[in-house]
């Protein structure tokens, strides 16, 4: 039986939004002509508060549509059975 692992440290930059988000422009990235302005989030950003939530939304509807299911302890757990076979 073989064990494969996962890291995922970065998967939280480019994920969908689905409310809008504004933030304030970076210290360093003023706009001189426009120093008020605010910049409206096409993305997510490492960081955001609800970015652990978009990627996970983004990855059990990609598990599940890939034939896993949930596990009814843990959902952050996806398992998939083939035959004999066990995915988790």
């Amino acid at each position: 039986m073989g064990v494969y692992q996962m890291d995922v440290k970065t998967a939280f930059l480019n994920g969908i939004l689905w409310e809008e988000v504004y933030v304030s422009q970076p210290d360093e990235f003023v706009d001189p002509d426009n120093p008020n302005y605010v910049y409206k989030l096409k993305k997510t950003l490492y960081g955001l508060k609800q970015a652990p939530r978009v990627w996970y939304d983004m990855l059990s509807s990609f598990m599940i549509s890939q034939d896993f299911s949930k596990g009814s302890v843990d959902p952050t757990l996806f398992i998939r059975r083939n035959c004999n076979d066990l995915l988790l």
